[in-house]
């Protein structure tokens, strides 16, 4: 597993360069924040991570466990999914806001979701 790699991913690029010609600017993996956020926009005071659909349990038609060593891999995914809702919460209890995008929407190209999140943080501020 350390081949997999948690940091500049493809769906986490396609993310970056989308919202960067909206015209919103960022900061990658602050560590000074719970969790190491992959996009942080400070002017909004908001977070955005790209989740990949098996490593945080997504219930889409990409995700099921694997067949072998299932109880491992139960472990390891309910394992991401406490984390990140503890680093979401953490996050929100600072006043952050959260937003999460899932690897097979980035792959179909289905920004619609994140686009309203935008327009909705340009027009807050």
């Amino acid at each position: 597993m350390s081949s997999i790699r948690s940091k500049n991913t493809q769906p986490e690029k396609k993310v970056r360069s989308y919202i960067h010609r909206k015209g919103f600017r960022f900061v990658l993996h602050d560590r000074r924040l719970p969790g190491r956020p992959d996009i942080v926009l400070p002017k909004y005071r908001t977070v955005i991570e790209v989740n990949g659909c098996f490593w945080h349990g997504h219930k889409c038609k990409n995700f099921r466990f694997p067949l072998s060593n299932k109880k491992f891999w139960e472990n390891k995914i309910n394992g991401n999914i406490k984390r990140s809702g503890k680093n979401s919460a953490a996050l929100k209890k600072d006043g952050w806001r959260v937003i999460n995008v899932w690897e097979c929407h980035v792959r179909k190209g289905n920004f619609n979701a994140l686009d309203k999140k935008l327009i909705s943080l340009k027009n807050k501020n």
